[in-house]
């Protein structure tokens, strides 16, 4: 059995080209359009405890970042890292599913290019659900060393070419299952197949190198935008779900608050289960998600 057909039964694998990228994705499910982006360091294959519940009432269609998982890069794009970027690859992906409007939920750096999204293209995104993260720009106007302690790959992964790909490529496993670890608690609470596939991905130096391209952006280009739309006033006009790891906050704020600045309908909570609320708090997740979608 395929992967594919373990995690999300009933789904279909499709690759859909856009202008600078190869997308790798699964469809699942009938009704209004609903985008799940995953985070680092993982791929589409974080959405299987989400997915099949949400395609009982929605269109379902999990995605690999573009770089990450089956997903890749086309050409030589100038800011292949950058969330504006990914997201102007993800909406030619809906398009030309013959989705032009859609909900967009992503989790870590998925929900990052999900709120960019949101802000460059607010005619197509009728709604916004973010998982454990706030925007780049409040990150790091918060970061201190508890932080970068924490987070260090933050600052790791976005060193210059060719250093983190160097890293890496000496035990991209160990490194993985340590990142994961740290995310999940233990590898066990992950399902077997779900991190073969994260394993799989993670061995291929195109992955690497785009994931540090990524981290990148996030400590350059990502910021930039943020800073230049807050500076404008320009705030997103969709309805957002904001869940986030019980007792995070950023730079003392919780996420809540954060997120207020940024939109005018936020609602949200915090949940138990840390870093990976769509695999280990899926029950929790869906038990917002759902209802928050159906009013958007």
């Amino acid at each position: 059995m395929s992967a594919t057909a373990e995690l999300f039964p009933g789904f279909r694998e499709v690759e859909v080209e856009t202008s600078q990228a190869r997308l790798s994705a699964v469809i699942g499910g009938s009704g209004e359009p609903v985008l799940l982006v995953h985070g680092y360091p993982q791929t589409k294959a974080a959405w299987h405890r989400v997915a099949g519940p949400l395609s009982d009432r929605y269109r379902v269609i999990a995605v690999d970042l573009p770089g990450y998982g089956d997903s890749r890069i086309v050409g030589a794009p100038a800011d292949p890292g950058s969330k504006r970027w990914m997201g102007a690859q993800l909406h030619e992906m809906m398009a030309a599913l013959g989705h032009s409007r859609y909900a967009v939920v992503g989790h870590d750096r998925g929900a990052r290019a999900a709120y960019r999204m949101a802000l460059d293209m607010p005619e197509a995104v009728t709604a916004l659900a973010s998982l454990t993260v706030v925007p780049v720009s409040d990150v790091w106007a918060g970061a201190d060393k508890k932080f970068g302690m924490g987070a260090f790959h933050w600052y790791m992964l976005a060193q210059p070419f060719d250093l983190p790909e160097r890293l890496l490529a000496s035990d991209p496993d160990y490194f993985l299952d340590l990142t994961l670890t740290k995310m999940a608690g233990s590898l066990d609470n992950l399902h077997p197949t779900a991190l073969s596939e994260y394993r799989r991905a993670f061995r291929d130096p195109a992955v690497r190198h785009a994931v540090c391209e990524d981290y990148r952006a996030g400590a350059g280009i990502d910021e930039r935008h943020d800073l230049e739309d807050r500076n404008r006033g320009r705030k997103i006009d969709c309805p957002v779900l904001v869940l986030w790891e019980e007792g995070k906050t950023f730079g003392g704020r919780v996420p809540l608050d954060i997120w207020q600045d940024w939109a005018s309908d936020v609602s949200g909570r915090g949940l138990s289960g840390g870093h990976l609320l769509a695999e280990r708090s899926a029950d929790d997740v869906l038990a917002d998600l759902l209802p928050f979608l159906e009013r958007a």
